[in-house]
């Protein structure tokens, strides 16, 4: 949908994904194919190595001065709802970068006791941030001690002053279920447990990213924990599950406009609602 739009906009793609920054992660990302980005240009893929860190801030930083630099319509395609949000609500973030040694002192002391710390802390965050949820608990932790300043703080939105048009694809669940199983299938034939092994053997065991949706499940299947049978279907399941979470993510913001991608004329139904929105820009700036 993206690729079409672009090209009939002569625009350009920002990739809104994260694990889609990072170089030889291709198959398990579902990255576009060399042919896909040589259709339009594409922006915000392989910027990073899989051994380094982005962080949000950063991410932001990159999207934003893409936008102010790039005169072409730019459709942010993706993908991962704190990257998009970051852009289109302009999220004020804590410019702290990570911080591996507090992050391992932290860990060290256990989910349950650094949630405690937090609720001391900052009592503000801890209403946001579920009691299991140990990455976003350590960020908060590792902001207050690197700052001095509760992260509750130091966030916020600052909305950018360009126009943004927000298009959503979500159709049935049970299309959608198949075409998850199709997905992972393609995946398989295209080539991810070759694309694992290579990870392993040039990263080793440990790359954090092995740790994500696709990869993990074929790492185990690599350590004999899994038949490839069983690692395929436990792709499916996760698939599944985080589905269900983007779903209820985009779901929280109105300002979504919902396609079905099974219509025939998709595209035209976004062409029309691309023509509207332009359209009230003008009437916006004649009144």
């Amino acid at each position: 949908m993206a690729l079409q739009l672009a090209q009939r906009l002569e625009g350009q793609i920002l990739s809104a994904d994260s694990r889609q920054i990072y170089r030889e992660l291709d198959i398990g990302t579902a990255k576009p194919s060399q042919k896909e980005q040589a259709l339009v240009p594409h922006h915000l893929l392989d910027i990073c190595e899989p051994t380094e860190t982005l962080t949000l801030a950063q991410y932001q930083e990159k999207a934003q001065s893409l936008i102010y630099r790039l005169s072409s319509p730019l459709l942010l395609v993706g993908g991962t709802g704190l990257y998009l949000k970051s852009v289109v609500k302009g999220l004020k973030i804590p410019r702290v970068s990570p911080h591996p040694l507090l992050r391992e002192q932290l860990q060290a002391l256990g989910q349950k006791s650094c949630y405690q710390m937090l609720s001391q802390v900052d009592p503000v965050a801890v209403t946001k941030i579920h009691a299991n949820d140990e990455i976003r608990t350590l960020r908060a932790l590792e902001v207050f001690y690197v700052t001095g300043q509760p992260i509750s703080e130091q966030q916020g939105e600052n909305p950018p002053h360009y126009p943004i048009l927000q298009i959503g694809l979500d159709g049935d669940a049970i299309a959608l279920q198949k075409r998850i199983e199709n997905r992972v299938y393609q995946m398989i034939e295209m080539g991810l447990v070759a694309e694992v092994s290579t990870l392993i053997k040039k990263y080793g065991w440990d790359l954090p990213l092995l740790n994500t949706l696709g990869y993990a499940e074929i790492k185990a299947h690599l350590l004999d924990n899994y038949s490839l049978e069983d690692a395929i279907a436990e792709i499916i399941i996760h698939t599944r599950q985080f589905a269900k979470r983007q779903r209820t993510w985009f779901r929280a913001y109105p300002e979504i406009q919902w396609f079905d991608p099974t219509a025939p004329d998709l595209l035209e139904q976004v062409w029309q609602s691309y023509q509207s929105f332009k359209q009230s820009l003008k009437s916006y700036s004649t009144d």
